[in-house]
């Protein structure tokens, strides 16, 4: 059977499967799971994946609400497609990770149904903890993207894009211990922790000032203290740290420690600074592999907008970005909102289960086949995507050992202690 015959056929098999892939998009995205806690919707999915004959294992690669389901023809190219499903706290699937579910569900379920026709091998594979904790990563160091050719995932957005600009990205959480005391009566007895956390935000809003316009720092307040009469004896902060690469990570994450140090010197509050486990690498598109998938969705009707008219500074964090330095890799984007909506917004969660929500289901799910297909079947193709990989083979071997370098130190800090 030939290539486009078996394209065709994957798309039809896609169509055949509508109701069953659109009713399970929005029954995730009615109820959203935060990262690691994506028990219904991993239930679902794998249910979904056995109920169409299919091996899946469960709490696969060290995490309870990971999977995986392989098959195929060992002989041949072997693929990764990739589920995401965790959302966000208080929008929902405002980044629309019920699509991107269902969307590799159904690329996977269309592989499959072409039987012994396949010429090479799918690892369909749920990757939990994309929003926070680096599911991929955890992972990948399990195993998760040994012996594959390439992996691809489609992620909704505002515009069809071959690809998303990504940078890296570094949790951290910074708990002040100080003393209580009566605010009123003897404030001068208090170590106030909630100043500590106020002076270090302050300091990294000084900071920003002076950083690359790839560079971003962002947090919130997650405690500050309980009562308004009681000076705060705990207080804490979340902050995101963002570079244009896990080098360029590395010193950032180095000036913004000092800023957390400041607020503990500041007020003679003790300091417990907690760096994420798992840093987000820069995604390193493979472009002989986005090629084919935007010829294959623009069959379907999708337009792209030019990757070079992208606006400077525009930019999100991934954890397929520590899969793309690891195997060649793509991570495209269809619209599913007006130009104007913006991702991690309630308002997008919104359109996540629109119809413009399933169309994107249903032509990631086909596009994706579709380019899996050409992966196997084109060996030039493959091998301008294995060249396009090793051009920078020894770029990302060095970003994946920074990756595992300790961070800053996660250490306790203290102030001069004066009361």
């Amino acid at each position: 059977m030939s290539l486009e015959t078996l394209k065709k056929e994957a798309a039809s098999i896609v169509d055949g499967m509508a109701a069953e892939l659109l009713s399970l998009s929005h029954a995730i995205h009615a109820e959203p799971e935060l990262a690691l806690e994506e028990v219904k919707a991993a239930a679902r999915l794998t249910a979904a994946v056995e109920a169409h004959h299919l091996p899946v294992q469960r709490e696969a690669f060290g995490l309870k609400t990971a999977y995986v389901s392989e098959f195929g023809n060992e002989g041949g190219p072997a693929i990764a497609i990739l589920s995401e499903y965790d959302a966000l706290p208080g929008v929902g699937h405002a980044c629309g990770h019920n699509i991107i579910a269902t969307s590799g569900l159904g690329a996977a379920l269309a592989l499959a149904k072409l039987g012994a026709t396949l010429p090479g091998r799918i690892r369909y594979l749920g990757t939990p903890a994309e929003e926070r904790f680096g599911g991929k990563e955890i992972m990948a160091q399990a195993g998760a993207f040994e012996r594959l050719d390439a992996a691809m995932m489609m992620h909704p957005a505002s515009l069809d894009l071959t690809t998303m600009p990504c940078i890296a990205i570094s949790e951290v959480e910074a708990t002040y211990s100080g003393r209580a005391a009566h605010a009123a009566a003897m404030p001068y007895r208090g170590l106030n922790a909630l100043d500590a956390v106020v002076t270090a935000y302050q300091t990294i809003a000084q900071l920003r000032q002076h950083i690359r316009q790839t560079e971003r720092i962002h947090g919130i307040i997650t405690d500050g203290g309980l009562a308004a009469n009681i000076v705060p004896e705990k207080a804490g902060c979340r902050f995101y740290v963002r570079a244009a690469d896990i080098h360029q990570l590395a010193e950032l994450k180095k000036r913004v420690q000092s800023c957390f140090e400041a607020g503990a010197l500041a007020t003679g509050c003790q300091l417990e600074l907690k760096w994420g486990n798992t840093d987000y690498l820069d995604l390193k598109t493979n472009w002989p592999m986005a090629g084919a998938f935007e010829q294959n969705a623009a069959a379907l009707g999708r337009e792209f907008f030019p990757v070079k008219d992208i606006p400077a500074g525009f930019a999100g964090s991934t954890d397929m970005g520590n899969v793309s330095h690891r195997v060649p890799s793509i991570h495209p984007m269809f619209a599913v909102a007006p130009a104007g909506v913006i991702i991690h917004n309630a308002e997008f969660a919104k359109w996540a289960a629109s119809e413009r929500g399933d169309a994107a289901v249903l032509d990631g799910a086909k596009a994706m086949a579709q380019t899996a297909l050409d992966l196997m079947f084109d060996a030039p193709l493959r091998e301008q995507m294995k060249s396009d990989f090793e051009a920078t083979r020894e770029l990302s071997e060095r970003a994946l050992s920074k990756l595992h370098e300790s961070a800053p130190a996660a250490h306790a800090h203290a102030g001069c202690g004066c009361a």
